[in-house]
């Protein structure tokens, strides 16, 4: 009677196992996983074309619980501040509605397409930014590093920003909202204006003094502001919470945090289209200046921003894809989540453009009433004649139209004495085109435009509730851009590692809240991106285009999304897409250079900024970030180029492999769990010769005198074979 293929198959794993273990006695030491493994021999046909997938289960690795979760914390981490506050700033810079042609241009063409590389990674490896890049390339393994540093370096001044946003936020909780009014104060006899906010206005002052306390340079310290210290702690407390779980735990916040500030946005936008003014701002703002989109500069600002827009190169678009399953189609999810981050970016600008709209009308009319009351007090002087003003016109309730008459007819008749009346000409497209960005457009401007709403404490709990998730959502994704690449490299726990990340980024973070914290921001903000990440997705495009082969990757996402990616990504990642990164990096190295390495910093008495240039101390600084963050890739290279370190823990060595062949030699492979014999490398092994009745040889394929030395290896390599009776132990 035939024994039950059951019994066979589990008796003759026990027989190879033996054997395995003979074979290596007279190796150092053997992994505890080998021990416990199987050698699968009876499979089926199926289950060797499903050998990938089948790793899946192994690896126990995370899944998203849903598409829809995915899909929003993508958004989430590729929508952030900058589009509420750069984005409209280089609208309103860079020609208009002009500027739009360019930027989607270099989206289809820089944008796109390397963020479909970076999910596709991703996705097909299952690892976080360190483990795919020695996948691709174990000599360019440098780039998940030198990503991680990035990542942290952002992580550290980001959330200050979220910080600020939080101390907004808490004092928004009442009325008159304190940035209403300038403060009064007492001296001996009388009551007065606070004269640095006079000189400047209510908004103003209360961002520089009363939120930031700030000092006069980066040299002045000033000691911690402590509101704003308390205000850290909590931003790094409600990040390491939401990521101690990893996406188990971020991935159901993303569902409030991605989708809120589209009903803020909706909201301001439909609040802010009824109130006088909007539509001038909107108008301001898509009236195109054909003429400035020829210039470089505009083509070099718009490519930098669809950089950053969908956070190339930070390694968190690389750790949540990774945790897809691999038959996901990775391109319907880059084309959408870039076309979601750029209507976003253009709904942001028609938010901010007619709520700046209505402020530059309130403002307008408050510098025609003082103008009109010093027209009346020319006349009573005699300095200007009554018979000049049109009769119909009342200066006392004059409307805009009629001041702008009155003033081009006193301009005409007091040719040569006009400009010592210091009349203004009060135009609202004067006041749009003061050009604001960043923290000045959501803590001065915007406050300002806020203070005039009706139910003005509503809409500021709004927006700074708005600012907040947005800070989380791309916070979220930065801090998996750190976290995910050690777990899967290092195999620390998750929990421990993100509150020890955590704890570390405050304890770093209070530079940042010092008095003169916000330079520091600043010089962060300038020096630790830019050119780093531009270098680290510059030598990603190389890695799978050169490298690995754009050929074999193009098969690759074949193999994995079922069908073949258009041409078009072919000539974008191995010819377009370097050159014109490798343009921008030289055009971004250029302008740096160009421009003098400094700050604008706030001084008390003038009640104004002024440009100064960064300490020697401070130019150091700069460089160093600049350094330490791509440190890593030459680094790495010139370890695994001149073998400086063994590799004796094993965890370097894999198997690349696809379903059920192998594709290339064992290389050093970092972050991968595959390696059942962490004793030596695997050139260092001895070379047990298994025969062919087990190890099937492929055509084309160099002849395997060794057992592969890792669980991968193991498994994809085992020959299909028949139910079959006990086989001695001398035949295999």
């Amino acid at each position: 009677m035939p024994k039950n293929s059951k019994v066979v198959k589990r008796e003759l794993d026990d027989e190879v196992i033996e054997s395995v273990k003979d074979l290596l006695s007279n190796e150092d030491s053997v992994d505890d996983a080998f021990k416990k493994s199987e050698l699968i021999v009876d499979v089926q046909e199926e289950k060797d074309l499903e050998v990938e997938e089948g790793s899946e289960a192994e690896d126990e690795r995370p899944a998203w619980n849903s598409k829809l979760q995915y899909i929003l914390a993508q958004v989430g981490f590729s929508v952030g501040l900058g589009n509420v506050w750069r984005f409209p700033y280089l609208c309103q810079k860079n020609g208009g509605g002009a500027y739009l042609l360019p930027y989607l241009i270099l989206l289809l063409v820089i944008g796109i397409p390397l963020f479909f590389l970076e999910l596709s990674v991703g996705q097909r490896i299952r690892r976080g930014s360190i483990g795919v890049w020695n996948y691709i390339s174990p000599k360019l393994g440098g780039i998940g590093f030198a990503s991680c540093v990035v990542c942290y370096f952002v992580a550290l001044y980001y959330n200050v920003i979220i910080g600020w946003t939080l101390f907004y936020f808490s004092q928004s909780f009442q009325q008159p909202l304190p940035w209403d009014q300038c403060p009064l104060v007492k001296n001996a006899s009388h009551t007065l204006i606070e004269p640095e906010c006079e000189k400047s206005s209510a908004t103003t002052y209360y961002w520089y003094r009363e939120a930031l306390n700030i000092s006069s340079s980066i040299s002045e310290s000033g000691g911690l502001n402590w509101k704003m210290t308390v205000c850290l702690l909590a931003a790094w407390v409600m990040v390491c919470l939401a990521m101690i779980k990893g996406i188990q735990s971020s991935g159901k916040i993303m569902y409030f945090s991605s989708l809120f500030p589209y009903v803020v946005l909706v909201c301001f936008l439909t609040r802010a289209l009824l109130l006088n003014g909007s539509t001038d701002g909107i108008r301001h703002m898509f009236t195109p200046k054909l003429e400035i989109m020829l210039e470089p500069k505009v083509w070099r600002e718009a490519a930098t921003q669809v950089f950053f827009a969908l956070g190339l190169g930070f390694g968190g678009v690389i750790a949540f894809s990774s945790y897809n399953k691999r038959d996901n189609n990775c391109h319907f999810d880059a084309v959408l989540v870039s076309f979601i981050n750029f209507f976003t970016s253009v709904l942001a600008t028609l938010v901010v453009f007619a709520v700046l709209g209505f402020k530059a009308n309130v403002v307008n009319e408050k510098c025609i009433a003082q103008n009109s009351e010093m027209i009346i007090k020319f006349l009573k002087m005699g300095n200007i004649s009554q018979d000049i003003i049109p009769h119909h016109i009342n200066l006392s309730s004059i409307t805009a139209e009629d001041y702008h008459l009155v003033y081009d007819i006193i301009q005409k008749v007091k040719e040569e004495e006009f400009l010592v009346l210091h009349l203004n000409s009060c135009q609202i497209k004067d006041e749009l085109n003061k050009a604001v960005q960043g923290t000045g457009l959501a803590f001065i401007a915007f406050t300002e435009a806020m203070t005039h709403f009706p139910a003005s404490p509503f809409w500021s709990v709004m927006f700074f509730l708005m600012l907040i998730n947005l800070g989380l959502g791309s916070m979220f994704g930065t801090i998996e851009g750190i976290i995910t690449p050690i777990v899967d490299t290092f195999k620390v726990r998750k929990e421990i590692l993100t509150v020890i990340c955590c704890l570390l980024a405050f304890s770093i973070g209070l530079i940042f809240v010092q008095r003169s914290g916000n330079y520091f921001v600043t010089m962060f903000d300038d020096y630790s991106a830019t050119l780093p990440l531009l270098i680290v997705v510059i030598l990603e495009n190389i890695a799978v285009s050169f490298v690995y082969g754009i050929d074999k990757f193009i098969e690759d996402l074949k193999d994995m999304l079922g069908f073949a990616p258009s041409r078009y990504y072919y000539y974008m990642w191995k010819y377009i897409s370097p050159l014109m990164l490798l343009s921008l990096l030289i055009a971004s190295i250029v302008n740096m250079g160009l421009s003098p390495p400094g700050y604008n910093a706030w001084i008390e008495d003038k009640a104004s900024e002024e440009f100064l240039n960064y300490p020697t101390w401070g130019m150091i600084v700069c460089i160093s970030l600049m350094v330490l963050a791509i440190l890593p890739v030459p680094v790495v290279f010139i370890v695994r180029r001149c073998n400086l370190i063994d590799d004796s823990s094993g965890n370097l060595a894999s198997v690349t492999y696809k379903r059920g062949r192998v594709l290339k030699e064992p290389v050093n492979l970092e972050g991968d769990d595959a390696s059942l014999i962490h004793g030596k490398i695997s050139s260092e092994m001895s070379s047990p010769n298994f025969g062919k009745n087990i190890y099937r040889k492929q055509s084309g394929s160099p002849t395997l005198d060794t057992a592969p030395n890792g669980r991968y290896g193991i498994g994809y390599l085992m020959a299909d074979m028949p139910d079959m009776p006990d086989m001695p132990e001398s035949d295999l």
